[in-house]
């Protein structure tokens, strides 16, 4: 076991906010997901067991915090201020997953966001808020994002944020019922040393 320092954290620019996924955010979660079912259903990962099913919401939180407390993840929802004086809305999630120490130190990243909040630069902010906290207080070393070929807005973002292509992992993950093939993507440490967040918002 490998404790994460200053986890749970909050990370923040402008109007986005990643904060720690929660048992009571169920309600305003599943909302988001139901209105989005059709936009995300294509990029889902599924289970390859026969009569398999994945958790429930609790079951799913219950694992991540533990995960998280484990020093394997660090499981965010995407969160954004859409008026004064309210609290930040959940649009998605973003999960740093298979954490691994000793002398990897990686990390992959996962995420989804609203369909109505999809190509407004959140999830580039959000992938380089989360990268940003790995390199530079975690002292993770690569960070890794696997895409669906035919996911052509994911691909946007690990474009506009530079990540390298690295080619096709066959078979690689489950996915709305099939193992599918993905696009392998990654960024070491050294490639960003002014920080990933920094560079995107440059070049925006």
């Amino acid at each position: 076991m490998h404790r994460v320092p200053y986890w749970p954290v909050t990370l923040e620019h402008g109007d986005i906010v990643l904060r720690p996924i929660r048992q009571r955010d169920k309600a305003e979660w599943t909302a988001v997901r139901q209105r989005n079912r059709e936009w995300l259903e294509p990029w889902e990962a599924s289970n390859p067991i026969p009569g398999g099913r994945f958790p429930s919401y609790r079951d799913m939180v219950a694992s991540l915090r533990s995960q998280a407390r484990q020093g394997a993840a660090l499981p965010f929802v995407i969160t954004e201020r859409q008026s004064a004086g309210e609290a930040p809305r959940i649009i998605g999630q973003l999960t740093v997953s298979n954490i691994l120490w000793g002398s990897a130190m990686m990390a992959s990243i996962g995420y989804w966001v609203d369909r109505e909040r999809a190509g407004r630069g959140i999830v580039p902010t959000a992938v380089a808020l989360a990268t940003d906290f790995c390199f530079q207080e975690l002292g993770m070393h690569r960070m890794e994002i696997n895409i669906r070929p035919e996911n052509i807005p994911s691909l946007r973002v690990v474009e506009k944020l530079g990540f390298r292509y690295e080619g096709i992992r066959p078979s690689y993950l489950h996915i709305n019922g099939a193992w599918a093939d993905h696009c392998s993507y990654a960024l070491t440490a050294e490639e960003v040393p002014q920080g990933l967040l920094n560079r995107w918002l440059a070049g925006v």
